[in-house]
């Protein structure tokens, strides 16, 4: 649990970025439509984070866990990310927009919660 997404050369062996994303890592996704990074998260807020790629820079968080998010789904479009963790939920997050048309902006738009939460107990 360092706290970083790291990003390796897999032919020379050597580590080419090191992100400290100050919580724990539990998955990453990568958005099929844009260069950006979805990833989950523990200790301390139970979050999801957005990144742009390469630059790293924090797009958005997306709050909603009360425990450590443990996996991360996309749909068969790749628009949508559902996300379960260790509070038996699972939520869907209308994350990477709408397949390859532009995206919305504001309260419809990136890192929307979709609106139904699912007990998994």
């Amino acid at each position: 649990a360092d706290r970083t997404i790291k990003f390796w050369n897999t032919g020379t062996g050597s580590l080419l970025n090191s992100i400290d994303t100050g919580s724990q890592v539990c998955a990453l996704q990568w958005n099929r439509h844009e260069r950006e990074i979805l990833s989950s998260h523990g200790f301390a807020q139970n979050q999801l984070c957005l990144w742009k790629y390469p630059t790293m820079a924090k797009v958005k968080e997306l709050k909603g866990h009360t425990a450590r998010v443990l996996h991360m789904a996309q749909s068969p479009d790749g628009c949508t990310v559902v996300s379960a963790a260790a509070d038996e939920t699972l939520r869907f997050w209308n994350v990477f927009g709408e397949g390859g048309k532009k995206r919305k902006t504001g309260a419809e738009g990136k890192g929307r919660k979709l609106s139904k939460t699912m007990h998994i107990r």
